[in-house]
């Protein structure tokens, strides 16, 4: 059998919106903008949580994950984008690419399965609400945050 004639792919080419300097500017600064206020948001949501003990407890523990949840998943794509309107070089190896990827999916599939935990939470909390701390309680919340982490890795 014949050797067989195969390249391997090592890096793609961003060919993006434009290659006019300018509109490139004109689109970094309100990305990066937008960018800032998303982590420092979600930042001031979690530290506020974690601070605040009348906030212990489950509909906010969820909340703050959520918020964790938001800063890393705009973090995977967004500061790649900004340096390739930035930088003249527009690549992404091939590692980059899947390993992108990868946490993409993980924080897209955790997001998911904790919206799906916050819709529970209610649920047991307006249905039934006196059995609410028992079965709502930090150990079972928890649990739960284990859970979706796996299933969102385990998914990715």
């Amino acid at each position: 059998m014949g050797a067989l004639n195969q390249t391997r792919v090592t890096e793609f080419i961003f060919l993006g919106l434009t290659d006019n300097w300018v509109l490139e500017i004109l689109f970094f600064v309100p990305f990066t903008v937008t960018y800032m206020l998303t982590l420092l948001g979600n930042f001031l949501i979690v530290v506020t949580i974690v601070f605040t003990p009348r906030l212990h407890n489950p509909m906010y523990f969820f909340l703050s994950n959520l918020s964790f949840i938001d800063i890393c998943h705009s973090s995977v794509t967004v500061p790649k984008m900004l340096e390739g309107l930035l930088l003249e070089r527009k690549t992404i190896s091939f590692d980059n690419c899947i390993a992108q990827l990868f946490f993409l999916h993980l924080f897209a599939c955790s997001e998911i399965f904790l919206l799906t935990i916050m819709a529970y939470d209610r649920y047991v909390a307006i249905c039934i609400p006196l059995h609410y701390s028992n079965v709502m309680n930090m150990k079972v919340c928890v649990q739960l945050v284990f859970a979706l982490w796996l299933g969102g890795t385990i998914h990715s």
